[in-house]
């Protein structure tokens, strides 16, 4: 890394305020370019002190030079560059972004997005809508970011609209973090309803967090708050990474979900819960590349959840062993009735009887009685075979 970035992540204030100004004021698109190419190896409180110096050295001699780092995005430093815009923008400035936005790369229409979050200028609003579903995700975030932000009504009731009707997953998905990002929490229910039947259910819940707290969600909706935790426990480690565990607040909000009275719902996720911080935390092999904090926070959740007696949770898993139930997949990791289990044998969902046959068979209870009756009411060739093997 070039000395004088070297100051800027420094400590010393002659240094990285030296180093900023410097930046800055020439417009030094070389550095700029070089402290982006870095992003993955500074820390984000470095990334964060960066970003504030700069904006310091940043006055109306110098702003546009500002124009200049456009070509070069980094989500670290774009409201630091859309602010410091927004801060002095004139007529002649807002013309430029936004024929910027009209005709500029991916990067500097990333940046225009951004800055027209900071700036109440409704002219721009076919513009965000055009490109809020492009093919990067950091002008899709910031453009729908942008349309919350001017409360567009026409973009939000259309992805509302769409979500509702769509039956195609990755274009919901989509949908979802348009919603997400827009930032209007009466989207959550749609979005809820829309992961229930979703194959993405877990990288959908991991979205929700971002839009309404999980305190918020259990608060508001419990059974619903409580679908969308246990999805993201199932994605933790997988399709979800594990530093939102600090994200989430996932200590707070399981030490919350214990101290309340325990129902079958609650029971099913704090098993799932258990078992998977157990997992998380067997070797390093899901851990290895994590910082301390999230080691630390991983370690201190399975504790808590391990100090609870299980066999009071396992009491009530049969109550969620039934074919209505949001939590049946997961209930029927934790569940050896094995009456309660064939009731499910009579459902008219192909794959949760043969989910069901494979706990039967797991708990030493599949016989030829058993497979017969889930059979006669199997008609997926696959499925059928599956059973046959078992």
């Amino acid at each position: 890394m070039n000395d004088l970035l070297k100051k800027l992540a420094g400590k010393d204030r002659y240094d990285y305020e030296f180093a900023a100004s410097e930046i800055i004021n020439n417009g030094n698109i070389a550095l700029f370019s070089e402290l982006i190419e870095n992003d993955g190896f500074l820390f984000d409180f470095v990334k964060r002190n960066i970003s504030e110096r700069l904006k310091n050295a940043v006055n109306e001699g110098n702003y546009l030079n500002l124009l200049k780092f456009l070509k070069f995005y980094s989500p670290f430093y774009a409201d630091m560059i859309a602010e410091s815009l927004a801060q002095f923008a004139n007529d002649d400035l807002l013309k430029k972004m936004l024929e910027l936005f009209k005709t500029g790369t991916i990067s500097e229409k990333s940046y225009c997005a951004k800055f027209f979050s900071y700036i109440d200028y409704q002219e721009v609003l076919p513009l965000l809508r055009e490109n809020a579903f492009s093919e990067d995700e950091n002008l899709n975030y910031n453009c729908a970011e942008a349309l919350g932000i001017l409360k567009d009504k026409i973009s939000y009731d259309d992805a509302v609209k769409k979500l509702e009707n769509l039956e195609d997953d990755f274009e919901a998905m989509k949908l979802v973090k348009f919603l997400v990002a827009y930032g209007e929490k009466n989207a959550v229910m749609p979005i809820i309803e829309c992961m229930v039947s979703s194959s993405l259910q877990e990288n959908i819940a991991g979205e929700i967090p971002y839009l309404i707290s999980i305190f918020d969600l259990l608060n508001s909706f419990e059974k619903a708050g409580l679908l969308v935790l246990n999805n993201i426990i199932n994605g933790l480690g997988e399709t979800i990474e594990l530093s939102v565990v600090l994200d989430f607040e996932l200590l707070d909000v399981f030490r919350a979900i214990i101290s309340h009275p325990i129902n079958s719902c609650i029971a099913v996720v704090l098993l799932n819960a258990r078992e998977k911080f157990e997992t998380l935390t067997e070797n390093n092999e899901y851990t290895y590349d994590e910082d301390k904090n999230t080691k630390a926070e991983i370690e201190d959740i399975k504790k808590v959840l391990t100090k609870q007696n299980r066999e009071n949770w396992l009491k009530l898993v049969k109550e969620e062993v039934r074919e209505d139930s949001l939590f049946v997949y997961t209930a029927l990791d934790f569940c050896n009735d094995e009456a309660v289990i064939k009731e499910l044998l009579r459902s008219n969902n192909q794959t949760l009887i043969l989910r069901a046959v494979e706990v039967l068979k797991n708990i030493n209870c599949l016989n030829n009685s058993a497979k017969t009756i889930a059979l006669s009411k199997v008609t997926d060739i696959n499925i059928k075979n599956i059973i046959r093997a078992l």
